[in-house]
């Protein structure tokens, strides 16, 4: 059991150099040689819209020197309006795999879409990962912003893995980056609800604290130059994973970077705490 404390982190204490690999044979450089698949289909059946065979796709690089690695599900950011699945750099060549995830985006999708959409991609990682050599029990869940949401979303509220019949505390651990905790600003916009007026309903991962729930990693930018509340809100999902006593919850905030800025500098963090856990 870890007592574990809110902590500021200093520009010098993260200065990394990581050097990646996209595909197999571009890796004579690097550590690990990797295998790339594009555009795997994580939703099926035959009744898929076209948006759904459009957006319901992911991105997988994995290694194949190597067998039961870990696998970080990464979901973009850009409001729940736009963006595109992408590997961050910070987090290839590190002996582990990325599924880099689309989902349905507003206007064209209301919610609980995007989390729907979430709930999927992150099932069909639990089925399918094996097959390519990892190992389902150490499968991370990650995303900026709008993907920090929906990796809160789909780690506290149950019942979106549920309808998988996954259990979602099956998920090794949570890292959002600079998420936000209430509900989002584009699902408030959907219910006419102002930006500025913050709301905690369902749709909001602190809704959902709970003593059981995977280990969780939440990392901001700096609260003086993040978005409006972004570090406050998650400073609250800290506090309150605190007082329903979850024994692993810990709060990062990465002093002088934005909130677009923060992201990179958040790899290394998210990498050290994957080490930590899988050493326990």
């Amino acid at each position: 059991m870890h007592r574990i404390v809110d902590s500021r982190i200093a520009l010098v204490a993260i200065l990394f150099v990581y050097v990646g690999s996209v595909t197999a044979q571009d890796s004579t450089a690097s550590k690990h040689a990797t295998q790339t698949f594009k555009d795997l289909l994580y939703r099926s059946g035959d009744d898929l819209t076209d948006y759904e065979k459009e957006r319901c796709r992911l991105d997988l690089i994995h290694p194949t020197d190597e067998k039961g690695f870990s696998t970080v599900v990464w979901f973009h950011g850009g409001g729940l309006t736009g963006g595109n699945k992408s590997f961050p750099e910070g987090l290839l060549d590190q002996g582990i795999a990325v599924a880099a995830v689309n989902y349905r985006l507003h206007p064209k999708v209301k919610s609980p879409a995007y989390v729907e959409d979430a709930a999927a991609a992150v099932a069909w990682v639990f089925k399918n990962i094996e097959q390519y050599g990892g190992d389902p029990k150490r499968i991370y869940v990650s995303g900026h912003s709008a993907g920090g949401y929906l990796t809160s979303m789909v780690g506290l509220d149950q019942r979106w893995l549920a309808e998988h019949d996954i259990d979602a505390n099956q998920i090794a651990g949570l890292i959002p980056y600079s998420g936000h905790t209430i509900t989002h600003f584009t699902v408030r916009k959907e219910n006419g609800i102002d930006g500025r007026q913050p709301v905690i309903d369902d749709m909001a991962p602190l809704f959902h604290v709970r003593k059981d729930a995977p280990p969780l990693l939440l990392i901001t930018g700096d609260r003086e130059l993040e978005m409006l509340g972004r570090y406050e809100e998650n400073a609250y999902l800290w506090r309150m994973m605190q007082v329903v006593g979850h024994p692993h919850t810990k709060l990062m905030e990465l002093d002088g970077y934005n909130h677009g800025q923060m992201a990179e500098p958040s790899h290394p963090l998210l990498l050290r705490f994957i080490q930590e856990l899988e050493k326990e």
